[in-house]
């Protein structure tokens, strides 16, 4: 492979697993607050157990998630170093922020209520559970800001070679910003509430600790059956905003090849190919006009298709386009299992249900799934861009880094990541054997 290749792979590799601490952790974060709340309203002993017990859950992987992001972003001066200097003063503000802002706030608060929940007032225990959560979600928003930033530039003008920052508001309310991070943090909310979700339906299998195991599935079902309705809402305003903003990746995330007057939407097809020369017509279930009126609101609208692009400039057709309809039927499919959980805990009978809970329990990695196909969608479909019509990939690579180097270290990071997700998955279920204190 190349270097800008193996850059970007490595890239990927260091992110995605990264990402898989902090999806816990935000979503598990409104979890534990909600428990505080009730524990703090409430004076029960059960909510003071459960909401204990999945706090050192989330402590423990706040902690692989602050090991795995300081690797992440020291990439960005050993590999990008070009694309480091070009950006530099317009990311500057947005990382920094998250760091003063939402990291400190975020660890120095989960202090309190790992290691001074027996010191604190009762209130003080509370307002710290809801300062972690706050903090968590303030972290997401800055990281999401830069992100989006290179999706839809905004706020800067390019001089002597770099972007300089001129107006920060206006680039960190660029016009992907809210809607990529509203998206982001609710299906964080599922991803933390399966979690809960597919712990307490074990305990109830296995008939353990089934008044935590209940106490938990309460809370968790209300904020996983939410978070799935929201993230169709957030979703169809992140298409609404690509189509209009990014339209090459929205062409290539619903596999129009050329522009196309009341377009169909796609449900089920064969992935499309990067040159559509070598297409050939396969099945497919789509349904008339739909995409047209979701994307613009008029069934009559135009959607520009990839062939109005420089080939140059097209996204990977095939993996944005598998990642963006795999992530929409994991979605849905999240949606239909809350509806028939809910109508199980209307008829009362979720608990006797076990093989609906067995169900619950070997779902809980299908919103991190979900999770990362969308950010494949999001990153991948951004390609051959960094900063989106403005600077390239391939423009971005360190000039001093050896192919060698970057397989080198590539292995030795895959070779650290398998130890660290050894070590969470060892660590985590010792707490989950261990369980929450018994009842006095």
């Amino acid at each position: 492979m190349d270097p800008t290749t193996l850059a970007r792979v490595q890239f990927a590799m260091t992110v995605m697993f990264h990402f898989l601490f902090p999806a816990i952790t935000i979503g598990l974060g409104l979890v534990v607050a909600i428990l505080e709340t009730l524990r703090w309203r409430t004076r029960d002993p059960l909510w003071d157990r459960t909401a204990l017990f999945w706090t050192r859950i989330f402590g423990l992987t706040f902690l692989m998630g602050v090991a795995t992001g300081i690797v992440m972003e020291f990439q960005f001066g050993t590999n990008w170093a070009r694309y480091s200097a070009f950006v530099g003063d317009v990311f500057g503000a947005p990382l920094a922020a998250e760091g003063v802002f939402a990291f400190f706030l975020e660890s120095t608060f989960l202090g309190v209520l790992l290691f001074g929940r027996s010191i604190v007032s009762s209130t003080v225990r509370w307002l710290a559970a809801v300062l972690v959560a706050l903090g968590s979600t303030l972290s997401a928003f800055w990281i999401i800001v830069a992100d989006s930033w290179m999706q839809t530039p905004a706020g800067y003008v390019v001089e002597g070679g770099h972007a300089r920052l001129t107006d920060f508001w206006t680039a960190v309310l660029n016009l992907s910003t809210l809607t990529r991070f509203s998206h982001t943090v609710v299906s964080t909310w599922v991803m933390g509430a399966f979690l809960v979700l597919g712990v307490s339906s074990f305990y109830l299998l296995s008939r353990r600790h089934r008044d935590v195991a209940l106490a938990s599935i309460r809370v968790a079902l209300v904020v996983a059956f939410v978070g799935t309705l929201l993230i169709f809402v957030t979703g169809d305003r992140g298409a609404r905003q690509v189509a209009v903003t990014q339209e090459a990746k929205f062409a290539a995330m619903q596999g129009v090849y050329t522009t196309t007057v009341g377009a169909p939407l796609v449900i089920w097809s064969l992935p499309p190919t990067q040159d559509p020369a070598d297409a050939v017509q396969a099945p497919e279930i789509v349904v008339t006009r739909l995409l047209s009126f979701l994307a613009f609101g008029n069934v009559t609208a135009a959607v520009r298709g990839l062939s109005e692009f420089p080939l140059a400039d097209w996204p990977p057709v095939a993996l944005t386009f598998l990642a963006y309809h795999n992530m929409v039927a994991i979605g849905t499919l999240l949606l239909v299992e809350m509806l028939a959980a809910a109508l199980l805990v209307w008829r009362g009978t979720l608990e006797s249900h076990r093989t609906w809970l067995r169900i619950l329990m070997w779902s809980t990695p299908l919103p991190m799934i979900a999770i990362q196909l969308g950010w494949m969608t999001a990153e991948v479909g951004r390609q051959p861009w960094l900063v989106y019509g403005v600077f390239r990939t391939q423009d971005g690579v360190s000039d001093n880094v050896a192919t060698f180097d970057l397989a080198l270290s590539l292995a030795l990071f895959a070779a650290a990541y398998l130890v660290i997700a050894w070590l969470w998955i060892r660590l985590f279920v010792g707490e989950v054997r261990r369980g929450p204190a018994v009842a006095a």
